[in-house]
């Protein structure tokens, strides 16, 4: 009986087979390859593109559909298939658009036929932008970046580990979801990376999903400025069009324009444009960002598009592809990603799409002119006859429940899928390259991830250096047990530094070590011991910190540190040990002012719920005063003389005395943030917050209590508000205020005061602090205001200076505002130039006291 069963699937299986591959090569008149050419199925309103040697492949149910060939440039095919259960391959050939032009009777005084396109154009941008009200799509994505030239050494450290060829491969497949007007959800369900069997791609197909309806397009990590698109509102005052010809495809009439930029240095495209005549949208693009446009990290980029029609009145993009090449520091290389979007669903905005109707121009009123003026054609006017719009309750696709803050989750087991899986459900086939590449590199996955291999290349990565011993830090890594050890570097100007100088301690022997150990979950755990010992005042400090991040998805971190240590008595640590040790030694002045502490400390952190943060300390401490047992400097080396340092006391303005005794406190302390309106990325083991449209609210409340020995009794609390505002064009703006008061203020030192970031220095103090001010003259324990706003031009005025502009220089403009009891109106105002070199800022810095001028200063930082 079962070899009977078996017989008859073998003989009659074929029969019950209900689907089949299609399979193909599109190519040019020559016969080369199209490299990712849009294939549009309008039976199924899906469709698949080529890879980079024109090869195509679908899997489809038996029936017969109709297929629609195409690619920018070439005339558009379209042929019918019938599927049967059975392999079909099916190669075409496309030639090149041939552009008709349109006759037209030229004046001197007339414009190219190319502007009352695209003014058309512009005026029905907003309905095109928004005449999908909902939609929903499958994307196929697909990166790939590709080296085509390696230095053997940067800055002096040698490249391992990188070679040329493809050095990323992913793909991915997503089930997007879209609601006006920004309402997005996007479900990861298969990743793959090459050579990395437990990773997930970071391929995004919501944040691909550019629209050229936008007046301006915001491409993530390429300019703060962005990009005007050819159809914004003002797309005439930073565009040239140029009329090139028109096509017939599917009874439609397709015009090409060509777009270029009125000046060279604007953030704008050039390349082509397609328009629909009589509906005047968008049928593809191929456009492309220069240098000149003010792109950073690449060369150009190239972005190209094909719409097709997925309802009667709605067209969406079936295919997208950015392509990029970048070169730097000897390095060379390209890459591009794909998106090819299919099984669409849409509910349309409007039962009839708008309609432009042309006016009657008005009856010009009679002129007396010269005889020699050339006579120009009137150019019609127009107005818009709004579309009827449909219903959004009807025959909805969505559940509004879909859509949360919640916008990309990737599934957990997106990437346990095999080979077959992928090449079932993968739209575009991979080239030989890319198929080779998979197969090398998960092979040699294992190798890589024995300890043998990881050895070797930690044998070279740990070798010391001069930059990593006196700049950056060293650094052991043992990366088959994941784990790492850290030492400061010895002088550095940016990090903490194990030797220093102040006039306490005179010259100090700080050495952090940290361990830290690294777990597949993204789990880790640091413990750092440190030990300081000062050679003036010859004494002896150690603390320990241990932390442990347990959840990695809300980042909930627990720390228990404690020791005995030095501080500075100002908790915001204004100035680093490296400009002190400066200052002390080459000017003779001594700005930090430092206590020693016997300590144990408790915190956790960690996200509550969406947006909600929560930090808590608990602390007791033996608090003792130090100080000033060396008075050496360049300026005044000799070490009996009077000098002009001052005591380690600092100068308040609440307190006649600020010095203290040794005592004891008992401290606690938490803070609240508030993120309303977070939208987030849900990874394995991984939450990435995003931004909101929602300023953050922060609540912070510290107390000292009277109790187990404590000393110091006093309650504060401050709200406060933060925000980085986009202004387009124009730049964009941060900004950060918060308020505070005290009460119960029944024993206090200075350490317990509410500090502000002040910076006394050359050097750049905080960018959300202050510039001028001193760092303890108006701390307070009693109410206070303070405001921090800063401005980024982003170019916007330095674009138009050439030597600026080739130097890429930008401008920044600040302000910072305190009120206490002392300081009463404090403002400065500041200007600068950021992005010298790439990386520093210069600021000039004016204070006012009372409306009074009370300082001015330059200060330099970095300013990336």
């Amino acid at each position: 009986m079962r070899f009977t069963w078996f017989l008859f699937l073998l003989l009659f299986a074929p029969l019950f087979c209900f689907g089949g591959t299609l399979r193909g090569r599109l190519t040019d008149e020559n016969g080369q390859g199209l490299p990712f050419a849009s294939i549009y199925i309008k039976e199924t309103s899906s469709g698949t593109a080529t890879n980079e040697s024109g090869y195509y492949q679908l899997q489809l149910d038996s029936g017969t559909y109709t297929l629609e060939f195409k690619y920018v440039g070439y005339k558009a095919k379209t042929q019918v298939v019938k599927i049967n259960g059975h392999p079909v391959e099916l190669n075409v050939q496309l030639l090149p658009e041939v552009l008709n032009l349109k006759e037209v009777v030229v004046h001197a005084s007339d414009e190219d036929p190319a502007y009352p396109i695209m003014r058309n154009a512009i005026r029905l941008r907003k309905y095109h932008l928004n005449e999908a009200l909902a939609w929903s799509a499958r994307v196929y994505m697909k990166s790939v970046a590709r080296m085509d030239k390696v230095p053997s050494k940067v800055l002096g450290v040698r490249v391992v580990d990188v070679d040329t060829g493809i050095v990323y491969l992913s793909e991915s497949v997503s089930q997007l979801h879209f609601k006006r007007p920004n309402k997005v959800n996007e479900k990861v369900i298969s990743s793959r990376v090459s050579g990395q069997k437990k990773g997930f791609s970071f391929n995004q197909a919501s944040e691909m999903n550019i629209s050229f309806y936008e007046n301006l397009l915001k491409i993530e990590g390429l300019n703060e400025r962005g990009f005007v698109s050819p159809l914004a509102n003002n797309a005439l005052f930073f565009y040239r069009f140029q009329y090139m010809g028109a096509f017939e495809e599917n009874g439609l009439t397709i015009n090409k324009i060509k777009v270029t930029p009125r000046r060279r240095n604007d953030p704008v495209f050039e390349g082509s444009i397609y328009i629909v005549d009589g509906t005047w949208r968008i049928h593809s693009t191929d456009l492309k960002l220069t240098k000149r446009a003010g792109i950073e990290f690449v060369d150009f980029i190239r972005v190209r598009q094909v719409y097709e029609p997925v309802l009667e009145h709605v067209w969406m993009p079936v295919s997208q592809k950015f392509t990029f090449e970048a070169a730097g520091l000897g390095f060379k290389g390209r890459g591009y990603i794909t998106g090819v979007y299919s099984n669409y669903k849409v509910q349309a905005a409007y039962k009839k799409p708008p309609v432009l109707e042309e006016v009657e121009p008005e009856p010009e009123e009679t002129i007396v002119a010269n005889a020699q003026t050339p006579k120009s054609t009137p150019k019609p006017r127009f107005k818009i006859i709004e579309p009827e719009k449909a219903d959004p309750q009807e025959k909805p696709i969505h559940n509004d429940k879909l859509f949360t803050k919640e916008i990309l989750v990737v599934d957990k087991d997106a990437n346990k899928r095999d080979s077959l899986y992928w090449d079932k459900i993968r739209p575009t086939p991979l080239t030989k390259e890319e198929s080779k590449d998979y197969v090398k590199k998960d092979s040699l996955e294992i190798i890589k991830e024995s300890k043998v291999y990881q050895d070797s290349l930690d044998r070279i990565r740990n070798k010391p250096t001069f930059g990593n011993l006196f700049l950056s830090g060293y650094t052991y890594n043992n990366s088959f047990e994941g784990n790492y050890l850290r030492f400061d570097p010895i002088i550095s100007p940016t990090n903490s530094s194990i030797l220093q100088y102040n006039t306490v301690e005179g010259v100090v022997a700080d050495v952090k070590v940290s361990y830290g150990r690294r777990f597949d979950d993204r789990r880790r755990y640091i413990i750092e011991p440190t030990v300081r010992y000062g050679f003036s005042n010859e004494k002896f400090n150690a603390k320990l910190r241990a932390a442990y991040v347990y959840n990695t998805t809300t980042n909930s971190t627990i720390q228990l540190e404690g020791g005995r240590y030095v501080d500075q008595i100002n908790i915001n640590s204004p100035i680093s040990s490296f400009v002190n040790s400066v200052y002390t030694l080459a000017a003779g002045k001594n700005y930090m002012k430092l206590y020693q502490r016997d300590f144990v400390r408790l915190a956790h952190r960690g996200e509550l719920a969406n947006g909600l943060q929560l930090t808590a300390n608990l602390e007791y401490a033996h608090r003792m005063p130090m100080q000033n047992t060396t008075f050496y400097s360049f300026k005044d080396p000799n070490p009996e003389g009077i000098s002009t340092f001052t005591s380690n006391v600092p100068v308040n303005a609440e307190l006649a005395d600020a010095s203290f005794t040794p005592h004891e406190v008992l401290m606690a302390s938490f803070s609240l943030s508030i993120k309303p309106g977070q939208r987030y990325i849900t990874r394995p083991n991984q939450k990435i917050n995003l931004g909101s449209k929602y300023p953050t609210i922060s609540l912070a409340y510290r107390t000292g209590l009277k109790a187990f020995g404590g000393d110091i009794k006093y309650s504060t609390a401050a709200l406060g508000v933060s925000d980085e505002v986009s202004f387009g064009l124009l730049g964009s703006s941060s900004y950060s205020a918060a308020a505070g008061v005290f009460w119960n203020k029944e024993s206090m030192t200075l350490m317990d005061y509410r500090h502000f970031k002040g910076n006394r220095t050359i050097f750049a103090g905080a960018y959300d602090g202050f510039q001028l001010l001193d760092y303890y003259r108006y701390s307070t324990n009693n109410n206070y205001l303070e405001a921090h706003y800063e401005h980024h031009f982003n170019g916007f005025l330095f674009n138009k200076i050439p030597l600026f502009r080739k130097l890429k220089l930008q401008e920044v403009m600040s302000l910072n505002y305190l009120n206490t009891q002392q300081s009463r109106n404090y403002l400065e105002l500041g200007v600068g130039v950021e992005h010298i070199f790439k990386v520093l800022r210069v600021d000039f810095v004016t204070s006012f006291q009372e409306g009074e001028k009370a300082r001015t200063g330059i200060t330099i930082g970095l300013g990336f």
